[in-house]
């Protein structure tokens, strides 16, 4: 599985902080964002950072393993 992790309000239109994906063999965070975004298209409209396992993912096409970390976000500002 892979452990997808949603903050602010992408976690607000999403209806969940937390999902789990199954993992299959060759997936990649493209393939992790355009499952969700199917299901969460208004979610999806916001989400300008992604990270896995911990670090910023610039590159969509990021290869996944088994148990990764994914995180979605929107732009977020504070003092």
């Amino acid at each position: 599985m892979i452990k997808v992790l949603f903050f602010g309000p992408v976690a607000e239109r999403v209806g969940a902080s937390e999902v789990q994906v199954p993992f299959h063999a060759g997936m990649r965070l493209q393939d992790v964002r355009a499952q969700l975004q199917k299901l969460h298209p208004a979610a999806f409209e916001i989400v300008c950072f992604a990270a896995v396992n911990g670090k910023h993912a610039l590159d969509m096409s990021l290869p996944l393993a088994e148990h990764s970390e994914v995180v979605f976000m929107s732009k977020f500002s504070g003092g």
